[in-house]
């Protein structure tokens, strides 16, 4: 689904259908952006849900300067940011925090069908700052390109470049291993 597919649409398109496609197609990219930028679940579905909402409502605003998954990723990222700054989630990471760490334990499925390896390498993505963490991801796991990252998080193409290089040589300290470096030269 691209620009061009909602500028041949005129209004009198149905924008259910229009809401299911982009949802069938974005919801798990969505879903996933938002669990690594908030790291709990709930709030990564309310998060997701909310970004569609306002994807649905701006639908004909979407002028094609992008992916539309990048436009939708870019709607979850702001609407995270929303979230962080409200008081009430302030109010509810404290609470959540003391409930999680007294009560969720890993299931024995879950710690024998996930490697320790992964764990690992998933623990150290996620321990990196913010910033960090989120440009990898976007460039990892969603494979957005340097320019898209560069237009979604408001900064220039080389900022992009420098923290996809510095979360991968934090990742590779954190887990004791050397640094591997595309075409096997250290910029």
């Amino acid at each position: 689904m691209d620009y061009e597919y909602i500028k041949q649409m005129d209004e009198g398109i149905d924008r259910n259908a229009l809401l299911d496609e982009l949802m069938m197609t974005f919801g798990k990219d969505v879903w996933n952006y938002a669990f690594c930028l908030t790291r709990r679940r709930e709030l990564a579905e309310d998060i997701a849900q909310e970004t569609f909402i306002k994807a649905y409502n701006a639908i004909y605003s979407f002028r094609g300067g992008m992916t539309m998954k990048a436009w939708l990723l870019t709607i979850a990222r702001n609407t995270a940011r929303d979230y962080f700054k409200s008081a009430w989630f302030r109010r509810v990471q404290l609470v959540w925090e003391e409930y999680e760490t007294s009560v969720f334990q890993p299931s024995a499925e879950k710690q024998w069908f996930v490697s320790l390896e992964q764990r690992e390498v998933w623990n150290a993505v996620l321990s990196l700052p913010r910033k960090l963490r989120e440009t990898l991801l976007l460039y990892a796991h969603h494979h957005l390109s340097h320019k898209e990252i560069a237009e979604l998080l408001q900064l220039s193409e080389g900022t992009v470049k420098s923290r996809i290089f510095r979360a991968r040589a934090a990742i590779s300290r954190k887990l004791g291993k050397p640094a591997a470096f595309e075409g096997g030269k250290r910029p």
